[in-house]
């Protein structure tokens, strides 16, 4: 025979006072126990925690005279619980959190938005005369100074000079005609 306990939280059974006792007494140190064991995830320890104590409630422990007997047995099957997840974890493939797909299709969007930036810079780059593209590919492409680029065009310096800027300026104009703005 089970006998309802009314309370102000509606009829309670003594099962589910001691698991509210049980957890009041206990609660709080397990959660400290498990959370360290779990390296701060707080989610999973909730899970542990909840699913120590549906343990209980299964094995019908929850009723003792010595209520410290029980919590050598809770911190165990908390314990068990957290190596039966993680050995479980490390039996199937890597899961994958629910915001890693956004990361990855950001990457592939990076990925296309470069590609199409380089195709609208090609473009733009054969857009210019001859003279001026060479200009900017001894200079800025080549990493090189404006004497190190006069050296190898064979023109005098201020002749490179004169052909970057102007080739920048048709650059820039080239790339906004494209819908590119600087």
């Amino acid at each position: 025979m089970n006998v309802m306990v009314i309370g102000s939280a509606g009829a309670i059974s003594p099962e589910e006072r001691a698991l509210r006792e049980l957890y009041v007494e206990h609660g709080p140190a397990l959660y400290t126990y498990v959370l360290r064991l779990l390296g701060g995830d707080t989610h999973r320890t909730e899970d542990i925690i909840q699913e120590t104590l549906l343990r209980c409630w299964n094995k019908q422990n929850l009723v003792d005279d010595e209520s410290m007997a029980v919590r050598p047995w809770m911190f165990r099957v908390a314990r068990n619980l957290v190596i039966d997840a993680h050995r479980t974890k490390m039996a199937r493939p890597l899961e994958i959190s629910g915001a890693a797909w956004l990361t990855e299709l950001g990457a592939e969007a990076d990925d296309i938005e470069r590609m199409l930036s380089s195709i609208v810079l090609h473009d733009a780059l054969n857009s210019l005369t001859p003279a001026h593209r060479e200009a900017l590919q001894a200079t800025f492409f080549a990493d090189s100074t404006t004497q190190q680029a006069a050296e190898d065009l064979g023109v005098p310096q201020g002749t490179v000079k004169s052909r970057v800027y102007y080739a920048l300026r048709s650059l820039r104009s080239a790339l906004e005609e494209r819908g590119v703005h600087w």
